[in-house]
């Protein structure tokens, strides 16, 4: 029989039987007295990862090669729930991640303005996102209507991650089907801006064995203060759950966004003051655009084979169609910046999971094999005018540049095999000590056509291999306590991200660009990959009984043959271009869960230094990262005042930070300012089945910028004060 999402405590009575005690006696009456039992109310939370009764905290990694939990895992890993989601009242996965301490964002130009551009720890990360454990290629607008929750890994991952993942990773665990419970809400959200949102998320048990997931979205907004720039999302998640034997498990899964935007490149920084300009119009054009389109399937094989022993297989398909047309405005012109992406790509990641008994001590390991084929076609369009010069007396502008545009020509064919080999085993030592040793071996086949003239197009070819490890140490001196020191890698080959074609700065292909093609080809087939090496000491609490879980971490990583910008001054046409080298060191707090019986918290500090060991261009050395604020803050409170009513709040605070190069040297003269920005938000129970909420962001209508572009030609602005209500209907 299926259950329902609330669980009744029933009290039962045994009567007993009164026997005679002698033969004349009379009947005895004897009074029992019982204890009131007390009906508890809980809902069941339907993400196997939670920690039951603590909305914000999550006991497991949704990876589950992380085999112990998360306050025994020797790693920062930050974890958002779905509750703390909802809470905080944002959806897409940019603002989700931007208000994680440690974690900022970056502008997307130069032929990746896709999607979102996220830095973790001041390193690329664009392309280190994963959904439940296989990359997520292409730069994209990701949501977060079928997220159970996100998990940001901190720190060199390629063991887990493979190339890549120089600063961290991000993984996204999305929504699956159950047999445990029956469930269904629907959600209607409206507010200012033209805001409306519609979210469907319904379970269904059809047998004892089977179960289907079904998540829905339409939404739309214009942005805060910046009409007609708006965001429109539209998308659909399945999930089919098969229980074929008590062993044998099936999950097959599809997933599909459109999401289309009139997207707003913002203010720009006045190049001689360094400071932004804010007072711009809103300057985008009838023609701008930016559009993902994701279609996605995946199939997931589970054989239990007794309790010690488990195989797991996870296979996905997927394509992403990626453009934008967007306009720049510095003041006195208008500019165009355009291109699109096509994505194709197929992966299979096959695990065994064995735990062991060996010589007194218990292994828990994990073998695995994954192969995966990304292809990603990037072009340009072809648009005339491209420029506009403002006179001064513009009244529409959205009506200024009136472009003809046309799809044109592809200028990078970019296109990566891999197999990887990986082992990892986690071992207790005893009741106190545990070690995780990690080792993986990326085999790829890299290929990349660069140029969008068909007749002067050059072939860069790559095979090669990427050894990288992770080795951690746990010593539990508390039953609720430990610390931990962890070491780990990540690498990535010359031309490791897939969007940029051969330009140097952004991760593309780096070679000089005098010589002949043979030549170019050469020193890029001598390339070493980047290199990066991660130091850290940590310890994790779990305090209310298991409901809070507090850390502290102190890191050092250091990134060395990095690739730099190449010129005819800077290299011969056989030289050597791993010659960047830079450190980044810090401390970051987490404080996730229950502070009291009413009062939960998720918070996080991270104080960093960036500084460039080593350079072609002398006067980088000693100078921090762009994109790189040192201090990054967030703390969301909820307050349970009632059974029926909570309400909380967050802040988020970033220092400032400077434009630049991904992982290039700051322009120390274009500054992003720091700033701090405020929601509140409160929730009330109108009946058992109907659920109201308020958000209210960026209460004080802050006017902030997100990040700004290497030249400041343009600076991201964050969203001004939003009003918003969504009621949230159970059935």
């Amino acid at each position: 029989m299926t259950k329902t999402g609330v669980a009744l405590g029933i009290s039962t009575a045994m009567l007993m039987p009164m026997s005679a005690l002698a033969a004349n006696d009379t009947a005895k009456k004897e009074e029992v007295e019982m204890e009131a039992v007390k009906v508890v109310d809980t809902v069941i939370d339907p993400n196997p990862n939670a920690e039951p009764g603590v909305p914000y905290k999550a006991k497991t990694s949704g990876d589950k090669r992380h085999v112990k939990p998360l306050a025994e895992t020797p790693q920062t890993i930050t974890v958002i729930t779905a509750k703390s989601i909802e809470d905080s009242g944002r959806s897409d996965l940019r603002d989700i991640l931007q208000a994680q301490p440690g974690v900022t964002l970056g502008t997307g130009e130069n032929g990746n303005a896709f999607g979102d551009r996220y830095i973790i720890r001041g390193q690329e990360a664009r392309s280190d996102v994963f959904v439940d454990g296989l990359r997520d290629p292409g730069m994209t607008v990701r949501e977060s209507f079928a997220t159970e929750q996100v998990e940001i890994t901190k720190g060199p991952s390629s063991t887990f991650a493979g190339r890549g993942s120089t600063g961290g990773a991000v993984n996204s665990v999305t929504k699956q089907a159950t047999t445990d419970l029956d469930f269904a809400k629907l959600s209607a959200g409206f507010g200012g801006d033209e805001y409306r949102r519609y979210t469907l998320d319904l379970n269904r048990v059809l047998t004892d064995d089977m179960a289907i997931r079904v998540n829905l979205l339409d939404a739309y907004q214009q942005v805060p203060d910046r009409d007609p720039a708006d965001r429109d999302r539209e998308g659909a998640a399945l999930s089919f759950l098969w229980k074929a034997t008590d062993k044998f498990t099936l999950v097959a899964d599809y997933y599909h966004l459109d999401a289309e935007d009139k997207p707003d490149l913002g203010a720009y920084i006045n190049r001689t003051t360094g400071k932004v300009v804010d007072d711009v119009p809103v300057y985008l054009q009838d023609e701008d655009f930016l559009k993902s389109k994701i279609d996605t399937y995946t199939l997931r094989a589970g054989y239990q084979f007794d309790a010690d022993t488990r195989i797991e297989n996870l296979m996905r398909y997927g394509t992403t169609k990626n453009a934008y047309l967007m306009t720049g405005f510095n003041g006195s012109r208008l500019s165009t910046h355009q291109g699109w992406q096509e994505v194709e790509y197929f992966a299979n990641a096959l695990n065994f999971y064995l735990d062991r008994q060996l010589a007194g001590m218990k292994h828990q390991f994990v073998f695995g094999v994954e192969y995966s084929d990304h292809s990603v076609l990037n072009g340009v369009y072809s648009v005339s005018p491209s420029t506009y010069t403002v006179t001064g007396a513009e009244t529409n502008w959205q009506n200024l540049m009136n472009r003809r545009v046309a799809k044109g020509n592809w200028d990078s064919d970019w296109n990566v095999k891999t197999i990887s080999l990986s082992a990892m085993d986690t071992v207790d030592l005893s009741d106190k000590w545990t070690v995780f040793g990690g080792l993986r071996y990326d085999r790829f086949d890299y290929q990349n056509t660069v140029g969008s003239n068909p007749a002067a197009r050059t072939k860069y070819d790559l095979e090669d291999g990427l050894w990288n490890g992770h080795l951690g140490v746990t010593y539990k001196f508390l039953p609720n306590a430990n610390v931990y020191a962890t070491y780990s890698t990540a690498s990535d080959f010359n031309g490791g991200e897939s969007d940029v074609g051969a330009s140097c700065d952004y991760g593309g292909i780096c070679v000089p660009s005098v010589g002949t093609t043979a030549d170019r080809q050469q020193l890029f087939g001598d390339s070493k990959p980047e290199l990066s090496q991660n130091f850290e000491l940590g310890t994790k609490w779990e305090l209310m009984g298991g409901k809070l879980l507090a850390t502290a971490a102190a890191f050092r990583t250091v990134k060395k043959d990095v690739m730099e910008t190449t010129s005819a001054t800077s290299y011969n046409s056989l030289g050597t271009i791993n010659t960047g080298k830079y450190r980044v060191q810090g401390v970051e707090f987490s404080l996730t869960g229950k502070l009291t019986e009413k009062l939960t918290a998720q918070a996080g500090l991270a104080l960093m230094k960036a500084k460039i060991l080593k350079s072609q261009t002398a006067a980088n050395v000693g100078e921090t990262l762009s994109n790189f604020p040192e201090r990054t803050a967030n703390v969301q409170l909820s307050y349970q005042a009632t059974p029926k009513f909570n309400f909380g709040g967050a802040a988020r605070y970033s220092s400032e930070k400077y434009s630049g190069t991904p992982e290039g040297v700051a322009a120390t003269s274009l500054k992003v300012p720091d700033y701090t920005v405020f929601d509140l938000f409160a929730a009330y129970k109108l009946t058992e089945q109907l659920n109201a909420r308020l958000n209210i962001g960026n209460v004080t209508d802050e006017k902030y910028y997100t990040a700004a572009y290497r030249s400041g030609s343009f600076t991201y602005m964050g969203d001004r004060r939003t009003v918003r209500l969504t009621l949230d209907y159970s059935f």
